[in-house]
């Protein structure tokens, strides 16, 4: 059981970290002056045309400026097969696989018939009876 949900996190967790290293998105950042006005993933930002200044030096001229910020995930992923290895390399899989496969499998439940047998009263004893004695 334990084992089960210990593989499933893990196989899950090992997805996830390939999703993420192969996804590739930008930030888009749209200043007007010093300021910063909007910040957009995976979109374009708004520029400040909607945005009421008193301030004049932002419609005098133009000093808004666009800051396109991309990261790019990983486009092309290794896959390795058994028979791209060395023959040493394989032998060497093959040996750690058949070692460790049954290494950490539980050991049966022993099973004990008499458990639950409680012996007869003794009335006599035998071995004196019949005279048989253990050399």
């Amino acid at each position: 059981m334990i084992k089960q949900i210990f593989h499933k996190i893990f196989s899950l967790s090992l997805a996830l970290i390939v999703l993420c290293s192969t996804v590739s998105f930008k930030v888009e950042k749209h200043f007007c002056g010093d300021a910063l006005i909007d910040v957009a993933v995976f979109t374009g930002a708004e520029d400040c045309s909607g945005i009421n200044t008193n301030n004049t030096d932002y419609t005098k001229k133009s000093c808004c400026k666009n800051e396109i910020s991309v990261i790019e995930g990983q486009s092309e992923l290794l896959v390795k097969v058994f028979d791209d290895l060395d023959l040493e390399q394989q032998i060497f899989v093959a040996s750690f696989t058949h070692s460790y496969s049954n290494l950490f499998k539980g050991l049966p439940q022993l099973v004990i018939p008499h458990k639950d047998y409680s012996p007869p009263n003794l009335v006599t004893d035998r071995q004196i009876m019949d005279q048989v004695f253990l050399i």
